[in-house]
This record gives C-alpha cells, sequence and structure tokens, in this order.
C-alpha cells in the first residue's frame, strides 16, 4: 500500500516522465471492480481531463495528485500506478488510462481497494483529503517536534504507539507499513502505550518519524511495494512480511508478527520488549 515514501517517490517519478505530455484520451473502469472509488461518474472523466497538460505532481500523506491545468487526478493508498513508453503494451483490465501525446501511458489498477479521483481544483471537499492537505508532511521542515508534542492530546495516553502513529489521521500516510521500522529503532513495541512512553523515548519517536521515512524516501521506497515503472524499492524493510521470521538485525532474535489493529504488526521481542 502506498505510504509517504512511496507516494513521494512516484511523485518525483511523475515529475521526471509525463509532467508536460497532454492527455489525448482518457478510459475509466475497463475493468469493474467493486472497491474502485471514484468521483463522480467515472465516465465524464475523458471529457474532463482530455486535451490537458500534465503539471506537477505531489505525494500527499498516501495520496499522489497530480495537476493538469485546474484539473486534479489524486490516487489513493490502495490504487497502483504504472508508466509505460508505449501505450500498445498496457495491460487490459485497469480502473485508469491516460494515453498522452507521446504515445505513452499512464494506468493505474486497484487491488484491495482504492480511490481513482478526477475533478476541477477546489471542488472536491473529502474531509481526508482536505486534512491531507493542511498538516505538515513529516518530511517537511514545519513537521518538527514542537509540533510533533501537539499530537499528543487527552486519551492519547491510554492509546498503543501503533494507534498513535497511524490512527486519527495524526500523521497522514504514516500507516501500518513504515511504523514497523519507525518503531523497532526506538525500541518500543508497538502496543506499548503511550503513557509509558518517557519524554527520551518520546524524543527518539520523534526523530525516527524523521529519519527513517527520509531514509526510505531517499531509496525509492520499500521493498515491498513497486515504483511507478514496476520496480520494487530500493529501501529494505527490517520488520516486514519479508523479514517475519528471520534473525533481528541488531541482537538475532526471531522477528515476531501478530495481528493487531487491524493489521500485522512486526517488532523483536528482544529489542522491543512489551513494557506496560
Amino acid at each position: 500500500m502506498i505510504e509517504i515514501p512511496e507516494s513521494t517517490t512516484l511523485a518525483m517519478q511523475l515529475n521526471e516522465t509525463v509532467r508536460g505530455k497532454k492527455i489525448c484520451r482518457v478510459i475509466t473502469n475497463a475493468s469493474p471492480h467493486k472497491f474502485a472509488f471514484y468521483h463522480g461518474n467515472p465516465a465524464d472523466y475523458n471529457a474532463l481531463l482530455a486535451g490537458q497538460v500534465i503539471g506537477d505532481s505531489f505525494g500527499i500523506g498516501a495520496m499522489i495528485e497530480i495537476t493538469a491545468g485546474d484539473r486534479r487526478v489524486v490516487l489513493g493508498d490502495g490504487a497502483n500506478l504504472r508508466y509505460y513508453d508505449d501505450s500498445g503494451k498496457t495491460p487490459s483490465k485497469h480502473q485508469l488510462l491516460l494515453e498522452l501525446d507521446d504515445e505513452s501511458a499512464l494506468v493505474c489498477t486497484v487491488q484491495m481497494y482504492g480511490a481513482v479521483l478526477a475533478f476541477m481544483e477546489g471542488t472536491y471537499d473529502n474531509k481526508y483529503y482536505l486534512v491531507v492537505k493542511e498538516k505538515p508532511q513529516p518530511l517537511a521542515d514545519a513537521f518538527d517536534r514542537v509540533y510533533f508534542d501537539t499530537l499528543r492530546t487527552e486519551g492519547s495516553d491510554r492509546i498503543s504507539a501503533k494507534a498513535f502513529l497511524a490512527t486519527e489521521q495524526r500523521i497522514p500516510g504514516l500507516g501500518n507499513g513504515v511504523l514497523q521500522d519507525i518503531l523497532f529503532h526506538t525500541g518500543i513495541h508497538p502496543k506499548r502505550k503511550m503513557g509509558t512512553i518517557r519524554e527520551i523515548e518520546f524524543d527518539r519517536l520523534f526523530r525516527s518519524v524523521k529519519d527513517t521515512l527520509a531514509e526510505m524516501t531517499r531509496l525509492g521506497g520499500r521493498d515491498t511495494e513497486k515504483d511507478l515503472l514496476g520496480s520494487a524499492g530500493g529501501y529494505r524493510t527490517l520488520l516486514s512480511k519479508n523479514t517475519v521470521g528471520k534473525p533481528c538485525p541488531v541482537c538475532g532474535a526471531d522477528i515476531q508478527k501478530t495481528s493487531y489493529l487491524g493489521g500485522a504488526v512486526y517488532w523483536c521481542p528482544m529489542c522491543q520488549p512489551l513494557k506496560e
């Protein structure tokens, strides 16, 4: 699933490959998907986007926003976006296809669920989208220790470290995938209650959010996800589906996995003991 490192990487690649190209034709819902969520009628996307020139693209949380004049294309965290330099090589099954004026194409497919949105700038009032646009991104200077402190609100001491990082849109785009290595670097178990975390540990948590996401982004995303060209990211995850049951890179203990708060969590039992 797309999280901050992947959305940032995809946006950078879009700016390198399709910025300045004209959209010639838009095909939507070629392969109907129950959990592909469109804005309005997807049949209207061609009239909305055809003839527009692609401008800058941005990673915003777990979303990718592509500008095209006063139009916007926004893809959510379950959407898989690929670039093809030859539109004749595109797959037959997809939820969105943008044919470009140099005979290349962008193709979006949805596996489990995902948002595939197109709209005029300023007309999309989805709360999640607006929050993502308003809040500072962890890679930005505005996301500093003072701002991180404001995320600790009444009742947050009773929730777990995973819930603090990845729920209630405290940090849009920081999800269940990237939080695993963030917590590993701080020695904090994902189920540990925030009220037990000392100030020095909270400072380490802040630094790990910034540094881990920066490193994941620098290397083109995580090795569990694919980029615009279909290649796996260059960041080798320490805790993920790729490493469960393998030795911890620090102490050698076997990496553990369990289900928690709607997704899998991974941890090292020695480096991240569960403190009550």
